[in-house]
């Protein structure tokens, strides 16, 4: 497995992730809305009462482990020290097995004490039993997933991903669907809920079957391994979590935000005169449909996130700053490119958008709330990729002092504002947005000054964001003019498809996208080829 260091590496990895999460979320989609079908309200309860434990546990079994070894493995690599690497595979691997093992005996076991006496539904422990095994696999899984993120080999990790679902999918609704007919909600909860196992075991399986066939080639690059010095077990475990604990830390700074939200949102809303029920609704209305919708695009930037790591980390260790500092620009410039768009569209049709997906809600109030979150969307986005960019730097702790300080702006603001009749749930929103924006120009800032780059305004901010503006005003108009002659559903969808047409032809036509750049992308000369032929870029 060689190393490369080109940006090119950089972006395909990006690309075959984002693509791999596209294909994921589809498959997910088609997995929920069937199960909740055939299982009904009460078995998706009990489906529910299981599965965000498992998650809680697994978090707890792996979390920042997956990019530490991924940062680890890249700087062995790129010194040559082919040999550490694998060492540092073979111990994380080992590490994440036992953590793994203790998760699943204190879920497996204690099922019955944590849905019964804590959760007080006892149907569940069926559910609970059925997703326990996956802890078995899912933390070893993430060891390989980290040491091929490591070697920038991430059409291993994304076949891994799309295999995981798959399995998932298909064998989870099936089961679902015979234990529902044989035995009732609580098994049809627990077949479809062990879809998570079964899947797991088939990623599993394919990366053990991809590690082995790649065994000759790491032989060869373990027996010209340069530098290498074999450290004890307990120096490479202290450096692994050296590295793990302020990740694992950021990882769960973040999850903070929403919980914010439940903390203090229904006792703010009381006080602004809403009733119990309505202050649930209000709230549900913002973390269970708003949130989701700005999240959606995260796709993308996750990618890039995870493929930064590696890129930069190898540049660090190898103290190629230049390379370091025109992989952090590329990131930066396709995350706003990405997310600009998809932000200025959000907001352009945000009724209509919500009017569209939960046709049972009101969308006038969805709409509002879309409205004011739309902006998070950029900022979440471009904290994706500055984590990504800090980790890869050695810099952990950035993320969660930048976090932290975004979680002090949202709980001002959103205690003050949410009190306020008037302003109600948006309050909540505003701190929202408040709080990644805040934690977002922390990391810009230092990342500018600790990389020394310097970025051009014209090009990094004021072409984009004409080229959004001009789309947000098409947008509008499409949806308002066709609106009143074919009805909202199919305008909504025509104005849709507009605003991404107009966007790319703005972009290419006031330069918002350099040939260089377009260049460094994978096929990229096809491209510019094609472009030049259409006569879209000059």
């Amino acid at each position: 497995m060689r190393t490369e260091s080109k940006t090119s590496t950089f972006i395909k990895g990006t690309l075959i992730l984002g693509a791999a999460g596209v294909i994921i979320k589809i498959l997910g989609a088609i997995f929920r809305i069937p199960l909740s079908n055939l299982i009904g309200s009460e078995g998706m309860g009990y489906y529910q009462t299981a599965y965000p434990v498992y998650t809680l546990f697994l978090t707890l079994a792996t979390a920042g482990f997956p990019t530490a070894i991924a940062k680890l493995v890249s700087e062995q690599a790129a010194l040559g020290n082919h040999k550490g690497a694998n060492d540092i595979f073979k111990i994380t691997h080992l590490m994440l097995f036992l953590t793994g093992f203790v998760t699943f005996i204190v879920l497996f076991f204690g099922a019955e004490f944590i849905v019964g006496n804590v959760q007080h539904n006892p149907n569940a422990i069926s559910a609970m039993h059925a997703i326990a095994p996956a802890l078995l696999i899912v933390p070893s899984m993430s060891a390989y997933r980290g040491y091929y993120q490591g070697y920038q080999k991430m059409s291993r990790i994304a076949l891994s991903q799309i295999i995981e679902q798959i399995f998932r999918v298909f064998l989870g609704l099936t089961l679902a669907f015979i234990l529902m007919k044989q035995f009732g909600p609580k098994l049809g909860a627990a077949g479809g809920i062990s879809g998570a196992s079964i899947g797991a075991f088939a990623s599993f399986l394919f990366l053990v079957f991809v590690y082995i066939k790649d065994s000759k080639e790491r032989k060869v690059l373990m027996d010209s391994s340069v530098g290498y010095v074999k450290q004890s077990t307990k120096r490479v475990i202290i450096k692994i979590v050296k590295v793990v604990i302020p990740i694992s830390i950021g990882a769960c700074v973040m999850p903070l935000v929403n919980v914010v939200d439940t903390v203090i949102v229904i006792a703010r809303l009381e006080a602004a005169g809403f009733t119990r029920m309505a202050a649930n609704s209000l709230l549900g209305q913002l973390t269970g449909m708003g949130i989701p919708i700005i999240s959606m695009p995260m796709i993308f930037t996750t990618a890039i996130g995870m493929s930064l790591v590696p890129a930069i980390s190898e540049s660090y260790t190898l103290k190629k700053f230049d390379d370091a500092r025109k992989n952090a620009k590329i990131a930066f410039k396709i995350t706003l490119l990405l997310l600009l768009p998809c932000t200025f569209g959000l907001a352009a049709i945000a009724s209509p958008i919500m009017g569209l997906l939960f046709p049972k809600e009101s969308s006038v109030i969805l709409g509002s709330i879309l409205f004011t979150l739309a902006p998070a969307c950029v900022f979440l986005g471009l904290l994706y990729t500055f984590n990504g960019i800090l980790q890869g730097m050695g810099k952990p702790m950035i993320p969660v002092y930048a976090l932290l300080c975004g979680i002090i702006g949202k709980i001002v603001i959103s205690y003050t504002l949410t009190a306020i009749p008037s302003i109600n749930i948006l309050g909540s929103a505003f701190g929202t947005v408040a709080s990644y924006l805040i934690a977002a120009i922390f990391e810009y800032v230092y990342i500018k000054k600790s990389l020394n780059i310097e970025f051009n305004i014209m090009d990094y901010f004021i072409k984009p964001i004409i080229t959004v503006i001009i789309m947000y005003l098409s947008v509008r108009l499409v949806n308002y003019g066709l609106g009143m002659f074919i009805g909202t559903k199919l305008s909504t969808l025509i104005s849709i498809a507009v605003g991404g047409i107009v966007y790319i032809l703005v972009l290419l036509g006031i330069g918002g996208i350099t040939q260089n750049e377009i260049l460094s992308m994978p096929k990229g000369d096809k491209m510019l080829a094609k472009l030049k032929k259409a006569k879209l870029i000059r």
